[in-house]
């Protein structure tokens, strides 16, 4: 794949090795469960100044569950769907305006389980090309982010804390926080680990 070239320590990676950031992705799987109801999210992915970058929304005070929190755009699935995929093309356009012909997808991360949606979340990575123009629903979203993947990729700048027993992961995102189940699949995403090392102590920086 042609662009966004980096030179820096990432994850694993030897320092200064060069890689192409669409290799950073390393959490892909090839299918998603078929039995059962899912619900799904779509993790966009596209290139600007040739850099991978992700697309986070920021969800309103307004909405059920996750109010405040990052998110990739999704939700539930209904009838017509046909499965997590049409599910989380459907509502990216719905909340961003993603032409669901144009996304390119790559594969799945495992199925992930919030606290506050009882279901469980099937994420759909896509690649767009080129970036798309975004029309967020201003119902259904605050503001948009565009991190990019290799910043993503450092690992120092996360952390963790425990939580009734959960170990969940934080990391600053412009001036807002991306943390709980976007954070694990982020971190899935890039192959970084669902626990810190043992040994390794929360952070003791934010409070629920």
């Amino acid at each position: 794949m042609s662009g966004g070239y980096v030179a820096r320590m990432v994850g694993s990676l030897g320092q200064n090795q060069v890689v192409s950031d669409w290799d950073l992705i390393a959490g892909l799987v090839d299918d998603h469960p078929t039995e059962g109801v899912y619900a799904a999210v779509l993790v966009p992915l596209y290139e600007i100044d040739e850099q991978v970058h992700v697309l986070l929304t920021k969800r309103p005070m307004h909405m059920p569950t996750h109010k405040g929190h990052l998110a990739f755009p999704g939700g539930k699935p209904e009838d017509g769907d046909g499965g997590p995929t049409g599910t989380a093309l459907r509502e990216a356009q719905e909340e961003v305006g993603i032409d669901p012909d144009r996304v390119e997808v790559l594969g799945f991360l495992e199925p992930i389980h919030t606290v506050e949606y009882t279901r469980f979340v099937v994420p759909v990575v896509g690649r767009i090309a080129p970036r798309p123009d975004l029309v967020p629903d201003p119902g259904e979203v605050d503001r948009i982010l565009e991190p990019d993947l290799a910043g993503l990729a450092e690992t120092e700048a996360w952390w963790h804390e425990e939580w009734e027993g959960r170990h969940v992961w934080f990391r600053d995102v412009e001036d807002e926080i991306l943390w709980g189940a976007t954070a694990t699949m982020t971190r899935r995403l890039l192959g970084l680990p669902d626990r810190a090392p043992n040994g390794t102590p929360p952070a003791g920086r934010w409070q629920r």
